[in-house]
């Protein structure tokens, strides 16, 4: 991160130089409702490599307060993503783990006469709360006795009344400008079993209230979170100040990050899972973490992404295709060439020896030559693309048409003869013949010619399936659209996200393994999925295509 890009760390480096901090602990805080997307991977690095930076350290922390809505599935996933991000974290916590402490802070703020049980509705106390140009008005339980309250906030955590018959709220000041000081509720009752501790438990404390007192026991000294909870800083600041804690974070707004063409809520995220939209979380066209990693997306070039992004407070939309420039610029000199047909015409080469086979010799990337040569098969039926022939071509079109001749990558020089059609009269194979004189490497300069197309050798060709992606949504900032035509996002939905395709790639793929990343010539980068390879087919997810007009 460049040193006048980012804000949050001018505050740490002042806070250091002038004694008002000793060290840096930060967290990364998820809720366990979901999986990650991009905008997490925003925050982690920023956490993670600020605190590294100042030679601190961050925790891995979750927000569990709500087990309506959290599932271990959900933990399990969140720790493999920021290890696969390449982070490690000091400490890993719960919110959970402190509910005992939690729950005696509130009894503090009972004692205070800051907090009081409340009989009032959701909805009345949503009515009660106000406007943004209305105050708010005291709840009629506002001014119970401190021994009222404390029995009943007893008797909800022994499981004395259902659901949503009382909460226990803040008494801070009704008629704040600031409608999160309303008398916000810190406690609800929750009969529901939690991922973590059972039924011990069911009364829960709320987000706003449990995070800084999670913050404070952690000594975190900077909390890091974005700008929608800037308003809940003062809410934030209240709590640690009147449960007496001892250490006092504070808290820092930056802007989230959001891409074009997709969704970042994780309701939609899981509306689209739900609703079978998509293959799971880690389907390879949502910006989940473990969508982009099944993609085939590197960690590499997540955070060269997120740090090329910057740190400011204001929210902001970049384009997906930034994302796609860092995946091509890490994986440029790491991944290996090689070629797939990925609809394949057949081409039979007449004057080629029946029989024989040779095999010929190819970089394994030109970029990285000490990755070195591999060989490939070469005999008298090939494939070729369909669309790399046309009966009756436009100007200027240098593939296989009838009487033209074109380059073999790293093979020879064909001219097509022959054009073999089915009944139906579609094109099922081409007849062509063969210049011995012109293989590649041989310096042969006789003639040039202009088109140069990929193929893979027909008897020895392994099948594959690829799998081709285009964005998920239509418009490139859907919430914007969503709102100003009043429609859901659904409507913004592509079904023309996912074409599966299938056709043969060289057999020296045969070992590869699902992670593994190949560059295909002429089409683009592409991953071994790991949800859909069998040892029969291997499935490969198109990451990016070559080339794109973005310009960073």
């Amino acid at each position: 991160m460049e040193e006048n890009s980012n804000f949050i760390k001018t505050i740490i480096k002042e806070d250091l130089e002038s004694g008002k901090r000793d060290k840096v602990v930060t967290r990364f805080p998820p809720e366990p409702n979901g999986y990650l997307h991009i905008g997490h991977a925003k925050s982690i690095v920023i956490n993670f490599d600020l605190a590294d930076e100042f030679g601190g350290k961050t925790n891995l922390r979750f927000d569990d307060t709500n087990p309506l809505k959290e599932d271990q599935e959900f933990v399990d996933a969140i720790k493999e993503d920021v290890e696969w991000l390449g982070y490690e974290w000091e400490g890993l916590f719960f919110a959970s783990d402190y509910f005992d402490e939690m729950y005696d802070r509130a009894v503090l703020l009972i004692k205070k006469g800051l907090a009081y049980v409340d009989d009032l509705s959701a909805d009345e106390i949503r009515e009660y709360r106000g406007t943004l140009s209305e105050p708010g008005k005291d709840s009629p339980y506002r001014n119970r006795s401190v021994e009222e309250n404390l029995e009943l906030f007893e008797k909800m955590r022994n499981g004395d009344f259902a659901n949503g018959e009382k909460v226990l709220r803040a008494k801070i000041d009704m008629s704040s400008p600031n409608i999160n000081l309303r008398d916000p509720v810190i406690y609800r009752i929750s009969h529901a079993t939690h991922h973590n501790t059972g039924d011990k438990w069911c009364i829960y404390p709320m987000y706003a209230f449990a995070h800084p007192i999670e913050d404070a026991l952690e000594g975190v000294t900077h909390s890091l979170c974005t700008t929608e909870f800037e308003d809940q800083r003062p809410l934030y600041d209240w709590v640690v100040r009147e449960c007496e804690m001892e250490a006092t974070p504070q808290q820092i707004e930056f802007g989230r990050l959001n891409l074009t063409n997709t969704v970042m809520s994780k309701r939609k995220l899981k509306q689209l899972v739900e609703e079978k939209y998509v293959d799971g979380w880690d389907d390879p066209r949502l910006p989940t973490i473990s969508g982009l990693r099944r993609r085939g997306f590197t960690p590499e070039a997540i955070r060269e992404f997120v740090k090329a992004a910057g740190v400011s407070k204001g929210y902001s939309t970049v384009d997906a295709q930034m994302l796609e420039h860092f995946v091509r610029e890490d994986l440029k000199l790491k991944a290996p060439r090689t070629m797939g047909v990925l609809r394949p015409l057949k081409v039979v080469i007449t004057n080629y020896p029946e029989g024989e086979v040779e095999w010929l010799d190819a970089d394994i990337n030109p970029e990285n030559p000490e990755m070195g040569t591999r060989k490939i098969p070469f005999s008298r039926e090939i494939y070729v693309e369909q669309d790399d022939f046309m009966e009756n071509p436009p100007a200027k079109y240098f593939r296989l048409f009838p009487g033209n001749e074109v380059r073999l990558k790293h093979a020879y020089f064909i001219k097509c003869e022959e054009v073999i059609k089915d009944e139906n009269g579609e094109v099922v194979e081409l007849r062509c013949t063969y210049d011995v004189e012109t293989k590649s490497g041989s310096g042969f300069t006789g003639r040039k010619v202009k088109g140069t197309l990929h193929w893979v050798d027909a008897t020895h060709a392994l099948p594959a399936e690829f799998r081709l992606y285009e964005p998920l949504i239509l418009d490139s900032e859907e919430e914007e659209a969503e709102e100003a035509d009043n429609k859901s996002f659904l409507d913004y939905v592509n079904e023309k996200s996912l074409e599966i395709v299938n056709g043969f790639i060289e057999p020296n793929m045969n070992d590869a393994e699902p992670q593994d990343k190949y560059q295909f010539f002429r089409h683009g980068y592409f991953n071994v999925d790991p949800k859909h390879t069998t040892e029969d087919k291997k499935v490969f997810n198109r990451i990016v295509s070559l080339k794109s007009s973005f310009k960073l």
